[in-house]
């Protein structure tokens, strides 16, 4: 449900009382000492902990300026939490969080949301459930987070409790968890049990969202069952709902998939008469599939098209023709590619490198391929 802002009388009072003011109070007091937040103060520790690699160190760190008097708050913890996660030294995390607790420590959820992504779904699913001993009120983004952590990791009987559970713990449904649990059932390719969370979204008057609905066009999309596919399309259109770019790049792919690349490439042209102008991510889809067949100059044709037409590949896009040209054996030329996109301001990527380095070698241009290969090492480098 979509609830209207209420009308403001006053829809600037600041401007409205600056206006009215007297000339002799024009200027503004600068604020108390005691009135700026300590947050915005900056923290030494926080500052040299983001500079230092080595986790180990960060936890040095941390006790030394224990030991020199130092009193650690919310903002040190976290950003050493930060450091330990993303090194995945669970054990150390695990004594900051018990110390956190212990304190009576006011913890943001950010943190949590955080640490799931790093810990298994176990761990996660015991986390959010003692979030409130932190003094941490959860919220639908933490709800939302931890499920995607278990249908990611296929933890989906675990996900399925918490999503029938979450009223229970207080928490009103949004678009985004119905997503996570379609996503869920998309992925173990259960279309039905798909459609029956779709229609409980309805139910309980949650709007779906393009995310909804580009994860069944996907689907169906990669079935093949196009016809069902564009009916949820034409439903969209109906409910007011406007498809982007993805939901026609998905499209356009079964559509290839299905040997029916004119229908693609009409689709794509047609996108722009519905509100939608095509992007790269759509040409890509037409490239790629031309590449697949050993139609590499109509591919090229429609990389320059898309140049007339403004769009700036990415290194995906350079990447899909470059693939194509090695397997064809035109590696001398995928050469030169790699030297128009970075004359064009666009980074090569590994894949990139590996592909011509592979593609020379393969027809005996090993001189050129020690260069590219050199390229790619002083690349890692910088």
């Amino acid at each position: 449900m979509i609830h209207r802002r209420p009308k403001a009388i006053n829809p600037n009072p600041l401007l409205h009382h600056a206006k009215n003011r007297s000339p002799s109070h024009a200027k503004t007091r600068p604020p108390r000492k005691n009135q700026i937040s300590k947050f915005h103060k900056r923290i030494p520790f926080i500052t040299e902990v983001k500079e230092v690699q080595d986790p180990e160190q960060a936890l040095s760190l941390f006790n030394r300026y224990k030991e020199q008097g130092f009193k650690h708050h919310y903002p040190s913890y976290a950003a050493l939490l930060y450091k330990l996660a993303r090194s995945r030294n669970f054990q150390a995390v695990e004594t900051l969080l018990t110390h956190m607790k212990n304190t009576d420590m006011h913890c943001r959820e950010t943190l949590f949301i955080a640490l799931f992504q790093h810990y298994g779904p176990q761990k996660a699913l015991e986390l959010f459930h003692t979030m409130p001993q932190f003094n941490c009120v959860r919220t639908l983004k933490s709800l939302n987070a931890l499920l995607n952590v278990l249908v990611d990791n296929d933890w989906f009987h675990e996900a399925q409790d918490v999503f029938f559970r979450s009223y229970e713990m207080g928490f009103r449904q949004n678009t985004v968890t119905f997503n996570v649990m379609i996503k869920g059932w998309l992925g173990k390719s259960e279309w039905g049990k798909a459609c029956e969370v779709f229609d409980e979204m309805l139910l309980k008057r949650v709007r779906p969202s393009v995310v909804t609905y580009n994860s069944l066009i996907g689907f169906l999309s990669r079935k093949g069952d196009l016809d069902k596919a564009m009916a949820l399309l034409e439903d969209m259109n109906r409910k007011g709902k406007h498809a982007n770019q993805v939901t026609y790049a998905l499209l356009m792919e079964g559509l290839c998939h299905v040997e029916k690349y004119e229908e693609a490439k009409k689709l794509m042209f047609d996108m722009a008469y519905h509100g939608c102008e095509p992007r790269v991510v759509n040409y890509c889809v037409l490239m790629n599939d031309l590449g697949r067949r050993g139609k590499v100059d109509e591919a090229k044709f429609l990389l320059n098209e898309m140049k007339k037409r403004r769009l700036k590949p990415y290194v995906v896009t350079y990447n899909i023709f470059i693939n194509y040209l090695c397997k064809e054996g035109k590696a001398a030329e995928a050469y030169k590619v790699l030297i128009e996109m970075q004359l064009r301001g666009c980074k090569p990527n590994a894949a990139t490198y590996r592909m011509i380095v592979d593609g020379l070698c393969r027809i005996g241009d090993f001189e050129i391929g020690l260069n590219v290969l050199n390229a790619m090492l002083a690349s890692v480098g910088n």
